[in-house]
């Protein structure tokens, strides 16, 4: 059943609309979203039990206005300091937060702001996640680049002087394999000093092999931490499997990735307990592999094609400058990503408090950057987009404008030797 109907940009069979409605209506016609599916590889870890003991007992309203206090004077922050900046009672010391959180980001990175492209090689999907627009059920234009098409891509980002790239798929093994990623990641390592990877999760020796080809570090958005909340929202495909995805992370840093990192998908949930647990992701994990880079993000939902039926959990800008604040002060020493979802001048303005990395010359659909960055109608089909991004300023726009607020922009700070 799993893979029958798989749509291709085109009308689904009578057969997939009822399997699709009943996966919809009848939530005892979907698997466990618990269990293993074949070929999933298993690890020992305990970092998942530690991160939902946390999830599972926060009460982000049991906090008071001392507890935050306590925490802002504190040196440090501990896990409960931790909780109490990003529960409601804190909504009242942003400002402290905010200067806080700035001190810390100066004193670790100084004034850099670190800059990245993402390149989508292929929109295929075998997940039905309801919020996505790349989901097997929805009806758009479905592409996958061929080796020629994803180096004409990577040429045109490099010769606008982007050094780092991060390549996306659509989650299909069927269409997007180890093999073809690998072959995006051996072209990319000829434009690209840094290469990340944001695919979907497999096993260490896959890893493995990715890192071989040229992948530095993974991406994998849990989405949410909220296991019951997750298998109402994944209802089809390989990504249903909760801890298998949970796992992602330290699979691949087991693989030889020296990094790797975090995010929820803001909205789908309750956001200050998937706050928490995506920074205690990161923090156990660095816990266990201090050799490697950890960073965080915390995109919110975007609208997407052909489903106007997404009913979000409010996530305000003030809330999610609160999150990055708390995240900044928990964890002064990793990297803070703030996507092309938000707006312009949200990012100006926390690059300059919490936020050290910035994606620029965004483009969520497949084969376009040729047209975005140059001007000219590329050749070809193009595939649509994920979802709708806020701020679409070129590199060069993006450089300035970071330039503008006093800080320093940074395309690359790695070299291979």
């Amino acid at each position: 059943m799993e893979n029958s109907f798989f749509v291709d940009s085109a009308r689904l069979s009578p057969k997939a609309l009822e399997i699709k409605h009943r996966l919809e209506s009848d939530p005892s016609s979907r698997k466990n979203h618990m269990e293993y599916m074949e070929g999933m590889q298993r690890i020992d870890s305990d970092v998942c039990k530690n991160v939902m003991a946390h999830f599972d007992s926060y009460d982000p309203s049991a906090y008071t206005a001392a507890d935050v206090k306590a925490a802002l004077t504190r040196t440090g922050c501990g896990i409960e300091d931790f909780k109490a900046l990003l529960s409601p009672a804190a909504e009242p010391f942003l400002e402290q937060m905010a200067e806080r959180a700035r001190l810390e980001t100066s004193r670790h990175f100084g004034n850099t702001v670190y800059m990245f492209t993402p390149l989508y090689i292929a929109n295929y999907c075998e997940n039905y996640c309801v919020y996505c627009g790349f989901n097997c059920y929805n009806d758009i234009n479905r592409l996958k680049l061929s080796p020629e098409q994803i180096e004409n891509e990577m040429r045109v980002i490099a010769e606008s002087g982007m050094e780092e790239i991060l390549i996306l798929t659509g989650e299909s093994r069927s269409q997007s394999d180890v093999a073809y990623i690998g072959e995006a990641c051996r072209l990319a390592r000829k434009y690209f000093r840094l290469v990340g990877l944001e695919i979907y999760p497999v096993n260490v020796d896959e890893y493995a092999y990715l890192h071989g080809c040229g992948a530095d570090y993974v991406t994998v958005f849990q989405e949410t931490y909220d296991t019951v909340k997750y298998e109402s929202l994944h209802l089809l495909g390989h990504k249903r499997v909760w801890p298998y995805r949970f796992d992602a992370q330290e699979r691949a840093l087991m693989g030889g990735m020296r990094g790797v990192a975090f995010s929820a998908l803001l909205g789908l949930s309750d956001f200050r307990k998937d706050a928490l647990a995506t920074a205690l992701h990161a923090y156990y994990l660095q816990r266990k592999y201090p050799y490697a880079e950890m960073s965080l993000s915390c995109p919110r939902l975007r609208p997407i094609i052909n489903n106007e039926k997404i009913n979000p959990r409010d996530v305000h800008e003030r809330q999610l400058c609160q999150i990055l604040c708390a995240y900044r002060i928990f964890l002064p020493y990793v990297g803070i990503t703030v996507s092309s979802r938000e707006s312009a001048s949200f990012r100006n303005g926390i690059v300059k408090i919490a936020a050290t990395k910035v994606s620029a010359g965004v483009s969520t659909g497949i084969g376009d950057h040729e047209s975005k960055y140059t001007g000219k109608e590329a050749e070809g089909e193009h595939g649509d987009e994920q979802f709708e991004i806020s701020d679409g300023r070129s590199l060069f726009t993006m450089y300035s404008d970071i330039e503008r607020e006093g800080l320093q922009p940074v395309l690359n700070d790695y070299l291979y030797v």
